[in-house]
């Protein structure tokens, strides 16, 4: 048993995806949240740039004794994720864009995937496609804004899904019939991509993450003792905007909070 508490960082609200699974799934484990949201969004940044951050944050994390750090941004994960494991001595888990459960799901036998400039353009993101696309049709589409719009906290809403069908519509009149999304953020969409697109699979990844995660404990016997956890959270940015946006996606605000 351990009762120290887990890391989890991303450049704003869309790493809380991974967060809700995780306090639905393991509610004794303790969470410490990075919130980078002085360098959001990450998407667009050369990957050293994010790499770098990625080191410093963990650094951060580390200075706080956490037991596991999860990465939980695809583009932080494509672009840190390898590094980080050669760097430091704490089990971490990534983003993986889920394209093998998306290949399985589709009828038409084209997929998309949905994500940010900085996850299409990442070794990972072409090792996976390679490893688990080779039946169907993969096409990758950046869905520029849309993170954008989440970390503003403008979900369902009309602006939303406009800029939904703007990114996706000639992805779906071309046949595709599954969207795999591939940024945490988007995961606060998905109501608003079935709403513009009622036909579509969506395969969101957070809770394959999360049950990751309490595997790599269990494997540790590092679980927590019992009890509730509590959610901690770091903003690098303006704290006030972060928790309006937070409470928009659903989210109450943290039981105690942790300056940056």
């Amino acid at each position: 048993m351990d009762p120290r508490p887990i890391g989890l960082f991303d450049s704003g609200i869309g790493g809380l995806s991974v967060v809700r699974q995780l306090q639905r799934l393991a509610p004794a484990e303790s969470l410490l949240y990075f919130a980078d949201t002085a360098c959001f969004p990450y998407g667009p940044r050369p990957a050293a740039e994010v790499r770098k951050r990625a080191f410093a944050i963990t650094a951060r994390l580390l200075s706080s004794d956490v037991k596991a750090i999860v990465v939980a941004c695809n583009t932080a994960s494509a672009a840190a994720l390898a590094d980080l494991r050669g760097a430091f001595d704490v089990p971490f888990i990534g983003m993986v864009p889920g394209v093998k459960p998306a290949t399985a799901s589709s009828r038409t036998g084209r997929v998309t995937i949905l994500a940010t400039e900085g996850t299409l353009d990442g070794q990972l993101y072409s090792r996976v496609v390679a490893d688990f696309g080779s039946n169907v049709e993969v096409s990758s589409v950046a869905g520029r804004g849309l993170a954008e719009l989440v970390e503003r906290g403008h979900i369902h809403t009309p602006e939303s899904r406009a800029r939904i069908t703007a990114v996706l519509a000639p992805e779906v009149s071309a046949g595709s019939d599954t969207v795999v999304l591939g940024c945490t953020h988007y995961h606060f969409l998905a109501a608003d991509i079935i709403a513009a697109f009622p036909g579509l699979t969506i395969i969101d990844t957070s809770e394959a993450v999360a049950r990751r995660t309490i595997q790599v404990l269990a494997e540790s016997a590092a679980e927590a003792p019992g009890g509730t956890g509590v959610l901690n959270i770091i903003v690098s940015g303006d704290r006030a905007a972060f928790d309006v946006s937070m409470q928009r996606a659903g989210f109450p605000p943290p039981i105690q909070e942790v300056s940056v």
